[in-house]
C-alpha cells in the first residue's frame, strides 16, 4: 500500500480550463516538449542501450511470442491479406445467412496471395489460420495442375456454395479472435487467467467486459449487469490482496449510457454516475481495482466530472482501488495529470492512473477535419506520442503518494525509460500492464521482472470484432512498435529507437496530414466550427441568442429590384472572375466572424439545433470560399484553344444577366447564400428572393455581402410569399433562374419560363428525394443505428436529403429495429436554441398538419413501429416515427419531416427491390451499409442517385468534397459545390482571329 495521499481542504478543480489546451497548436505543444525533455542526455544514452538489449533478449524467447505479435508481424496492414483479414474479421462472425458470409469470403481472400505466408510465422496458431484461408490439407484436396493457392481459392470462391470454404474461413477466423479474448465469460477468463498465472505468463489482470458502446436504455442495463456480475466474480477471487496485487475490472462509460456526451452533462450525472457509483462501491466491498477507460476527446471534461465526484463519495474514502485512463497522445494529458494529483491529495487516498498511448487517433483525425477545428486534440506523430507519454510518466512518477501510476506500454524503450525514471526517484509502487495477447516476450525478458498486468478482454466472439479490429489499427501499421518488435528483419537499434532524437530531427507536425483549417490546400481555407463538448463555446452561443433581436423585414417590388440588379450586370460582370472572388473571400471571412450571431438566428427562426445551425454557417462559408476559387479559374480571361497556323482561337465565359435565387428554409443560411455566391462569381447580379418562413436569415446575409464590398445594386433582396417568387420568374428580363425546393413548385417555375417569349434562359433546379438507406446482413448493427437516426431524424427530416426509406434484410431486420426503436427514446425534442435539443419543431403549421396527415394514412394503411410523444411540447413539434411498409407500393413521394419508412427484403432479390425504388422517378440520395463493395455496387448500379453514401449517413454534403445535386424528380442538375457549377450561371464566347490577315504568323515565321 502507497502512503496515504494527504488530505487537502475542498476546492473546485477546473476541468473545464482544459479545453484551453484541447486543440494547441502542435508545433508549439512540440517545442515546449523538447524545451524539458523526459530524460537528460545521460539517462538517454543508458535508455537506448537497455531498450536494445530488451530487444535481444526478448527475441531469444520464441516461445513467449503472442499470437498477435505473429499475427501481426505476418499480416501488416499494409498488405492485401491484412487489409482482407481486418476486413473478415470485423464482419464475417456477425452474418447471419450462408449466402453472404460466402459473398464475404470471396470478395476478401480471393485477392490475397495466402501462399506466401504459409509457413513463415513461428506461431502455429497464425499457420493454422493461413492452412484455413488456403483450403488446402485435408479441408479441400488441391488439383495437381494448380501450383499457386491463391489462384485455386480464387477460383473455387467464384464457385461458391462449398460448405467446405465456409467452415474453413469460419474457424480460421475463430481460431485467431480466440487469442485475443480471455474468455467468453468472466468465470472462464478467470480460468484461464489462473493458468497463465501459474505459468508466469501474467500476475495480475483488468478484465474489459467487451461490446459497443450502449445506443439504448436496455444496452446500458445489460452491460451495467455484466459489469456487476465480474466484479462480484473478481472480488470473491482476490482473496483480500488489495487493488495493486489482485485483477480487477475496468469500465467504460459509454457502455453504461446512451448519452454520454458533454451536451447531456445533467443526464449523465442523473442516470450515469448511479451506475457508476455501484460498480465502484462494489469493487471497494471486495477492495479491488476499477479504472474508468479513456474514449473521445470529446467526451473527456464531462468524464473527469464525473470522476472528481466519484473520488469524493464518503462511501468510497479511504478506497485505493480508484483508477482512470489518461491517454498520452492527447496534448491535454499532462495538465489533467496536474489536476488528478490534486484531486487525488484532496481526497486523501492515492487514484490510480493508467497511463496509454491512445486508441482512438484515427477517429480524432477524422472528426476534427470534418468538425472543422482548430487542430487536432492529438499529436499527429508517432516520436511526439511517445515523448509526450515520458513527459507524462515523469509527471506520474512525481505525483507519488497521490497517484499510483500503470504504465501501460509495448515498446522496450518505453519500458526502459519509466524503468529508469522510477529508479532515479525511488518509486517502487508502480506497474506495468499490457494487452493480452501481445507484449509476453517484452516483459519476460525485463531483469530483473516488475509486476505486469494484463488488460484482458471477455466476451462472446460476436462482442470481439470492434475490440479486435482496434488492436488491429492500432499496432498492425508500418510505424507500430509491436509491428517490428520480434522481426528479426528489423535491427533492434531502429525497434528501440530514441523517440526524442526522432521528434528532434523533425520538431513539427506531421507533414502529410494537414490540421483541419488546411485541409483543401491553398485554393481555401477550411470553416472553423464550434465545439459544443466545451463549456465556454457553448455559453457563447446561449450568450448570443440572449443578445438576438428579430427586427422587422424590408420590402422591395419584384420589378424594380430586376431593374436595379440589371443596371448594375455590365460593370460587374466586367470586374473578372480575380475581383469577384476576392469579394466573396471577404464574404466568407464576415459569416465566419458572426458565426454565433447566425447561428442563434437559424436556430431561432428556422428551429434548426445548434449544431445543424453551425454547420449551415459553414456551409455558407464554405460555398462564399469554393466559387471564389472557382471565379478566379474560371472567370481569369479568355482561355486558348488549339489552332491551326495562322489563327488564335479563345473561348471565354461572362455572366448571363440578372438570375433570379430562389431559396427554401430549410436551409435559409447556406443554400441562399450559395446560390447568390454561384451567380455572383459567375458575373451575373442577384435578384434573391428567400424563404417566407426565413426572411430574417436572408437580410442578416444580404446585409454581410454589402459590408464585404459588394455593390448594393449587385445584389437585390425581394421578401414575400410564392406569388411574389411567381412574378419575379415570369419578368422577360430575368437571364436564369436557381432554385432549391420542392418538385412541384420547381415544374411550375419550368413551365413559366417555357410559356414567355424572349431569350431561352436556364433553371438550375435542387428539389426533394425518395431517399433509400440499403442494409446487408454484413453491416454493424450499431453504426447502422447511429447513422439512421441522424440521416432520419437530424433537422426534424427537414432536408431534402434526409433518408425516407430504411431497406433491412429479413434476416436482421428486427435486431436492427428493436435497437433503433430504443434508441429513439434517447432522442431530446425541445427548444433548438438549447445545446441538449438534438430535434426541433416543424417549419410551421401547415408543414405540421401535411405530416399529421401522412402518419394518420399510414396508421391504417401500414404499420407504425413507434412515434415520440411529443404532446408537452405543443407548437410545431412532431414526434420522430418509424413506419413499417408492406410494400413499396404503399409511398410514391417525399414526406418532408421526421418520419422514416421501413421495407424488409430478400437480399437475393435486391435487383427487383432496388428497380422499383428507382421506378418512383427520384434521384438524389441513396445510402449503402455493407462490407461488401460487391453489395454497394449492386445498389448503385440499379439505383440511380446524385449522391451515394456508403457506411455513413446520408446528409451532410460538403462542398467540393460531396458536390450535391440531384436528377429526375430531384432536380437538373449540374451539382452544387462542384466543378461544373457555376457554367451553368454563365454563357460561353468564342473567339477566332486570323492573324495571317496581316501579313503571317509571326509565331509561325519565328519557329
Amino acid at each position: 500500500m502507497q502512503p496515504a495521499a494527504k488530505a487537502h481542504p475542498a476546492a473546485a478543480i477546473d476541468w473545464d480550463a482544459l479545453d484551453a489546451l484541447k486543440y494547441q497548436d502542435e508545433d508549439a505543444a512540440v517545442a515546449a516538449l523538447l524545451a524539458h525533455p523526459p530524460l537528460d542526455p545521460a539517462a538517454r544514452a543508458s535508455v537506448a542501450a537497455e531498450a536494445r538489449a530488451l530487444v535481444k533478449r526478448a527475441r531469444e524467447l520464441k516461445h513467449r511470442k503472442g499470437v498477435m505479435e505473429s499475427f501481426l508481424e505476418e499480416y501488416g496492414l499494409s498488405t492485401a491479406e491484412g487489409l482482407a483479414l481486418m476486413c473478415l474479421a470485423e464482419a464475417l462472425l456477425r452474418v447471419p445467412d450462408e449466402e453472404t458470409v460466402d459473398k464475404l469470403i470471396a470478395e476478401k481472400i480471393s485477392t490475397g496471395r495466402w501462399s506466401e505466408h504459409l509457413g513463415r510465422s513461428d506461431h502455429w496458431l497464425v499457420n493454422a489460420g493461413t492452412w484455413g484461408l488456403m483450403l488446402t490439407g485435408g479441408i479441400v484436396r488441391l488439383p495437381e495442375e494448380i501450383r499457386e493457392a491463391s489462384q485455386f481459392l480464387g477460383s473455387l470462391t467464384r464457385r461458391m456454395g462449398e460448405p467446405a470454404i465456409r467452415l474453413a474461413v469460419n474457424q480460421a477466423m475463430v481460431i485467431l479472435g480466440r487469442q485475443f479474448v480471455l474468455g467468453r465469460t468472466i468465470e472462464a477468463a478467470m480460468k484461464r487467467g489462473a493458468g497463465m498465472q501459474r505459468g508466469a505468463a501474467a500476475s495480475r489482470f483488468s478484465f474489459d467486459m467487451l461490446g459497443e458502446g450502449a445506443r439504448t436504455n436496455a444496452d446500458a442495463e445489460r452491460y451495467l449487469a455484466s459489469y456487476a456480475h465480474a466484479v462480484d466474480v473478481v472480488g470473491r477471487a482476490s482473496e483480500g490482496q488489495g487493488p495493486h496485487a489482485a485483477s480487477g475490472i475496468s469500465v467504460k462509460l459509454s457502455a453504461l449510457h446512451p448519452r454520454y456526451e458533454a451536451r447531456q452533462e445533467e443526464r449523465v450525472f442523473a442516470e450515469l454516475y448511479p451506475r457508476v457509483l455501484q460498480l465502484a462501491e462494489a469493487a471497494k466491498k471486495w477492495n479491488i481495482g476499477l479504472t474508468i477507460d479513456a474514449e473521445e476527446a470529446d467526451r473527456l471534461v464531462v468524464s473527469l466530472k464525473l470522476f472528481e465526484r466519484l473520488a469524493l463519495e464518503p462511501s468510497l474514502a479511504d478506497w485505493e482501488g480508484l483508477g482512470l485512463a489518461v491517454q498520452a497522445y492527447q496534448k491535454r494529458a499532462r495538465a489533467l495529470i496536474e489536476r488528478l494529483a490534486v484531486l487525488a491529495r484532496r481526497r486523501g487516498a492515492p487514484i490510480q492512473a493508467r497511463l496509454v498511448k491512445g486508441a482512438y487517433w484515427d477517429g480524432e483525425i477524422k472528426r476534427a477535419q470534418i468538425m472543422g477545428r482548430p487542430d487536432f486534440p492529438v499529436f499527429t506523430t508517432k516520436a511526439a506520442t511517445d515523448v509526450h507519454y515520458l513527459a507524462c510518466a515523469r509527471d506520474l512518477i512525481a505525483a507519488r503518494g497521490a497517484i499510483f501510476p500503470q504504465f501501460a506500454t509495448h515498446n522496450a524503450h518505453t519500458v526502459a525509460a519509466v524503468r529508469r525514471m522510477a529508479q532515479a526517484a525511488g518509486l517502487e509502487a508502480y506497474e506495468y500492464q499490457r494487452l493480452h495477447g501481445m507484449g509476453e516476450a517484452l516483459y519476460a525478458a525485463l531483469d530483473p521482472p516488475l509486476p505486469v498486468r494484463v488488460y484482458a478482454p471477455v466476451g462472446g466472439h460476436e462482442d470481439l470484432l470492434p475490440y479486435l479490429v482496434r488492436r488491429l489499427l492500432e499496432n498492425g501499421a508500418n510505424t507500430s512498435f509491436v509491428h517490428s518488435f520480434l522481426d528479426e528483419d528489423v535491427a533492434p537499434e531502429v525497434v528501440a529507437a530514441d523517440p526524442l532524437a526522432q521528434l528532434e530531427a523533425a520538431p513539427r507536425r506531421h507533414p502529410r496530414l494537414a490540421p483541419p483549417p488546411q485541409l483543401y490546400g491553398a485554393s481555401r481555407r477550411n470553416s472553423t466550427g464550434r465545439d459544443l463538448s466545451i463549456e465556454s463555446e457553448r455559453e457563447a452561443i446561449v450568450r448570443a441568442a440572449g443578445n438576438l433581436q428579430m427586427l422587422p423585414v424590408s420590402a422591395l417590388a419584384p420589378a424594380q429590384a430586376i431593374t436595379t440588379a440589371l443596371s448594375a450586370f455590365q460593370d460587374w460582370d466586367g470586374r473578372g472572375g480575380a475581383a469577384r472572388g476576392a469579394i466573396l473571400r471577404a464574404m466568407a471571412d464576415a459569416l465566419q466572424a458572426q458565426q454565433d450571431e447566425l447561428v442563434t438566428l437559424i436556430a431561432r427562426e428556422a428551429g434548426r439545433n445548434l449544431q445543424d445551425s453551425i454547420d449551415e454557417v459553414r456551409e455558407a462559408v464554405d460555398f462564399c470560399r469554393y466559387y471564389a476559387a472557382e471565379a478566379e479559374r474560371l472567370f481569369s480571361g479568355p482561355h486558348a484553344l488549339p489552332s491551326p497556323a495562322g489563327e488564335t482561337d479563345h473561348l471565354e465565359m461572362h455572366g448571363r444577366g440578372v438570375f433570379v435565387c430562389i431559396s427554401p428554409w430549410n436551409f435559409p443560411l447556406a443554400i441562399f447564400t450559395g446560390q447568390i455566391a454561384a451567380a455572383l462569381a459567375a458575373g451575373n447580379t442577384v435578384v434573391a428572393k428567400p424563404a417566407e418562413q426565413t426572411p430574417r436569415i436572408a437580410e442578416a446575409a444580404v446585409k454581410l455581402f454589402y459590408a464585404a464590398g459588394l455593390p448594393r445594386e449587385v445584389l437585390q433582396l425581394v421578401q414575400g410569399d410564392g406569388k411574389v417568387g411567381g412574378e419575379l420568374v415570369a419578368d422577360p428580363r430575368v437571364g436564369g433562374v436557381a432554385f432549391t425546393g420542392s418538385t412541384e413548385v420547381a415544374r411550375l417555375i419550368n413551365r413559366t419560363l417555357a410559356a414567355k417569349d424572349g431569350p431561352i434562359v436556364p433553371l438550375i433546379a435542387e428539389t426533394g428525394g425518395l431517399n433509400g438507406l440499403f442494409v446487408d446482413t454484413t453491416a454493424l448493427k450499431e453504426q447502422v443505428v447511429d447513422d439512421v437516426l441522424v440521416s432520419a431524424f437530424n433537422s426534424a427530416g427537414q432536408r431534402c436529403s434526409s433518408l425516407r426509406i430504411l431497406f433491412l434484410p429479413q434476416d436482421t431486420a428486427d435486431e436492427v429495429l428493436e435497437t433503433l426503436l430504443g434508441a429513439m427514446d434517447e432522442l431530446v425534442i425541445g427548444d433548438p436554441a438549447d445545446p441538449r435539443t438534438d430535434i426541433g419543431p416543424i417549419i410551421d403549421a401547415e408543414a405540421k398538419a401535411n405530416l399529421e396527415k401522412h402518419i394518420e394514412r399510414m396508421r391504417k394503411e401500414a404499420r407504425v413501429l413507434k412515434q415520440i410523444d411529443v404532446s408537452r411540447l405543443g407548437g410545431n413539434f412532431f414526434g420522430p416515427a418509424v413506419i413499417e411498409l408492406s410494400s413499396l407500393d404503399q409511398i410514391d413521394k417525399e414526406v418532408f419531416g421526421p418520419i422514416l419508412h421501413v421495407v424488409r427484403y430478400d437480399p437475393a432479390k435486391i435487383a427487383e427491390v432496388g428497380t422499383a425504388l428507382a421506378a418512383k422517378g427520384y434521384g438524389l440520395t441513396l445510402g449503402v451499409h455493407s462490407r461488401l463493395e460487391s453489395f454497394a455496387a449492386q445498389v448503385r448500379a440499379v439505383v440511380p442517385a446524385g449522391n451515394c453514401y456508403v457506411n455513413r449517413t446520408i446528409v451532410g454534403a460538403v462542398v467540393g468534397v460531396q458536390p450535391f445535386g440531384g436528377s429526375g424528380l430531384s432536380g437538373t442538375g449540374p451539382k452544387a459545390g462542384g466543378p461544373h457549377y457555376l457554367p451553368r450561371f454563365a454563357e460561353e464566347r468564342a473567339v477566332s482571329v486570323n492573324i495571317a490577315a496581316q501579313g503571317g504568323d509571326p509565331h509561325l515565321l519565328n519557329l
